[in-house]
């Protein structure tokens, strides 16, 4: 996964240590794919989203979003308490759809991570895959899929 400032900037999840989240976001034009959200489906099946989360998910184009409505994928992410958009950027490039404040963390399946890409300079932002995200909106920190 990629620590705030840089996608250079990469350690193993198993390596983050106790780092708390305050969002997730699952989508935008990377790892966006029908497979993405199925693999995140998977890691929290049964399970709900922490309470002091927000996890956006973002489907990559409409058939994306289509298909996965017709696997029963975005019934699986609603009923963990995801947040489902339209397919789009969203937060991604810091335009709009869940902005990060001052202090807020975030950890994105998104492709760039540079201070103020998704909102307040001040905010940290950690790229990971659709399974790591998954989890780590379970568990309310950075968190190891394999470890749940």
């Amino acid at each position: 996964m990629a620590f705030p400032f840089s996608v250079d900037n990469v350690r193993l999840v198993s390596k983050a240590g106790d780092i708390k989240i305050h969002q997730a976001v699952l989508g935008s034009c990377t790892n966006a794919r029908v497979e993405d959200l199925r693999i995140a489906a998977e890691v929290m099946a049964g399970r709900k989203i922490h309470p002091d989360v927000r996890m956006l998910v973002i489907p990559a184009s409409w058939e994306v979003y289509r298909d996965a409505v017709r696997e029963g994928i975005i019934t699986r992410l609603s009923e963990s308490g995801a947040i489902i958009c339209n397919a789009g950027c969203g937060p991604c490039m810091g335009g709009h759809m869940g902005l990060l404040a001052s202090g807020e963390a975030c950890i994105a399946t998104t492709n760039r991570n540079f201070k103020g890409r998704m909102g307040s300079p001040e905010s940290e932002l950690y790229l990971a895959s659709p399974a790591t995200v998954a989890a780590s909106a379970i568990t309310g920190r950075i968190t190891d899929p394999r470890g749940l």
